[in-house]
């Protein structure tokens, strides 16, 4: 039962983040609410941690006390029927279909590209 639990906890944040993402993009969001949510969304999808995960104990500290703090508070920063609003549409956004083709076609651009820097800084011309 526990583990059914913390799959709804893990999507709603999951949802909240792109929420807050919604929210830091849109002109209705008070311009703090709109400066931390975009902080808090940039940071929660950023691959780069403020304490790097391999330091033992101390490394998931971000993930586990920094980000959720930091959603609670942009949350609590946001009008609530904003937030519904903003809510209802990452939800959205998260049953649309994943296109496997495009992010096919996304790496064979990337696997081009670094071909041809490889290329041209083997100096070969």
């Amino acid at each position: 039962m526990a583990m059914e639990t913390l799959k709804t906890w893990a999507k709603a944040l999951r949802r909240d983040i792109v929420a807050l993402w919604i929210a830091a993009r849109d002109l209705r969001t008070p311009w703090t609410a709109k400066a931390l949510a975009g902080a808090v969304a940039a940071y929660a999808l950023s691959p780069i941690d403020l304490i790097p995960d391999f330091i033992p104990a101390l490394g998931y500290i971000d993930d586990l006390l920094i980000v959720p703090a930091g959603i609670w508070l942009a949350i609590r920063l946001i009008p609530a029927p904003l937030m519904i609003e903003f809510r209802d549409s990452a939800a959205a956004r998260a049953a649309r279909p994943v296109s496997r083709l495009a992010a096919a076609a996304i790496i064979l651009l990337w696997v081009l590209a670094g071909a041809a820097l490889v290329w041209f800084l083997s100096g070969r011309r």
